[in-house]
């Protein structure tokens, strides 16, 4: 399978690197907190014990996530190619039977506010039908029900911050 790549601007890389950065520099205030309360005695009753160790988790875990994205990110600008869905591209699509059109970013949410336009990941199971897709083209996906939407892309322009 292809390595998902995640387009991001340098703000948004910048500002996401600063996060991973504080996040790890933050280990060992965990880690201190996690002995210091260790050292209150029985663990089984020690609630800011286990919500310190919760609290480790979390960060541990959000750790992964941004050294993943990081590592598979794509930073510049957005495409400039119009007609083709791509990471970074506003899509325009309508659903095989209704007559609504729906409007989107095709990128990560990590990437930031876009205002009042909703974010699909390219990883979606929308998304993910819709990469590389070119002006007029059919899709199908499925979706987590089970059933399968078709979907037809009607636009694909630059997204304009």
């Amino acid at each position: 399978m292809a390595e998902t790549v995640t387009w991001l601007t340098q703000d948004a890389f910048d500002r996401l690197k600063h996060e991973l950065d504080d996040l790890i520099a933050n280990r060992p205030v965990i880690a201190a907190e996690i002995n210091a309360r260790r050292e209150e005695g029985d663990l089984r009753e020690n609630g800011g014990y286990h919500a310190a160790r919760e609290e480790q988790g979390k960060q541990e875990g959000r750790i992964r996530q941004l050294q993943e994205l990081l590592r598979q990110a794509k930073v510049g600008e957005a495409p400039t190619d119009s007609g083709i869905a791509q990471p970074g591209m506003v899509v325009t699509i309508r659903y095989d039977g209704d007559d609504e059109k729906e409007t989107f970013l095709l990128a990560t949410r990590e990437e930031g506010s876009h205002g009042d336009l909703e974010v699909y990941s390219p990883s979606s199971p929308l998304g993910a039908a819709l990469l590389q897709a070119k002006v007029g083209e059919t899709r199908e996906y499925a979706t987590p029900n089970g059933r399968t939407m078709k979907v037809t892309l009607l636009d694909a322009v630059p997204y304009q911050s």
